[in-house]
């Protein structure tokens, strides 16, 4: 009978491995084109430092899956960045990745403790300061190695350069997460490659919340957006 159950179990499990793969790879590309098609630098003085916005889709799949899995996208998206479009080799890679990770690895795993609204909100703020903390330490270790610059002349860029751009880069991912991941959740749950929400809030309540997230991350991304623009010069 044990044996019978578990073959009849088993088509469903391997399906539910499948679809999981199958999303896994399809936000793995996006985050790869997002990365190809927009790639802006902010700071007129740090040109190489650059945003794009790969970081939401890993930051979704992290919400969705764990951060073992955003893990694995940060890596995928890091290598083929490295030998299909980045100049910086080896070390770039290292860099992008240890980015993303900090933030989706750091923003999901906070999450998967605290599946809220709140959760959510935490996680990404600890992303923020996860990525902006370590990318300020590794650009201090490795960038005057790539760039073949003197260790204080970046050291000269840490606090008026390095730690705004990855704070504005956190937050602009953030907020753009905050909007869009509900969009993209309920497209997968229609296309049934996710499991339904287990949320048991009323509909009305749910609407209100997604209001709220809507028009607060709307405003935030839109003072970032004006303060990079600020900052480039261009306001």
């Amino acid at each position: 009978m044990r044996h019978s159950t578990e073959q009849k179990q088993n088509p469903s499990a391997r399906a539910g491995h499948t679809k999981k793969l199958v999303t896994l790879a399809m936000m793995a590309a996006l985050s790869y084109l997002l990365v190809v098609l927009i790639h802006i630098p902010i700071f007129p003085a740090a040109p190489f430092l650059t945003y794009e916005p790969k970081d939401v889709i890993i930051a979704i799949a992290g919400f969705i899956y764990g951060p073992l899995e955003a893990f694995v996208i940060a890596l995928i998206v890091s290598v083929f960045e490295m030998i299909t479009i980045s100049s910086t080799g080896p070390i770039g890679a290292a860099m992008n990745l240890l980015s993303t990770a900090a933030f989706c690895c750091t923003a999901s795993l906070i999450y998967r403790h605290r599946r809220s609204l709140k959760g959510a909100v935490l996680g990404l703020l600890a992303g923020i300061a996860a990525q902006t903390l370590i990318m300020m330490l590794w650009n201090y270790l490795l960038t005057p190695i790539y760039m073949g610059a003197p260790r204080q002349a970046v050291v000269a860029m840490l606090i008026p350069i390095i730690m705004p751009f990855n704070l504005i880069k956190g937050g602009l991912n953030a907020a753009i997460a905050m909007l869009i991941y509900d969009p993209i959740a309920k497209g997968l749950r229609a296309a049934r490659l996710i499991p339904p929400s287990s949320h048991t809030a009323s509909p009305a309540d749910r609407r209100k919340t997604s209001l709220a997230v809507t028009i607060i991350s709307a405003l935030v991304l839109l003072g970032l957006i004006l303060a990079a623009l600020a900052i480039a010069g261009i306001l």
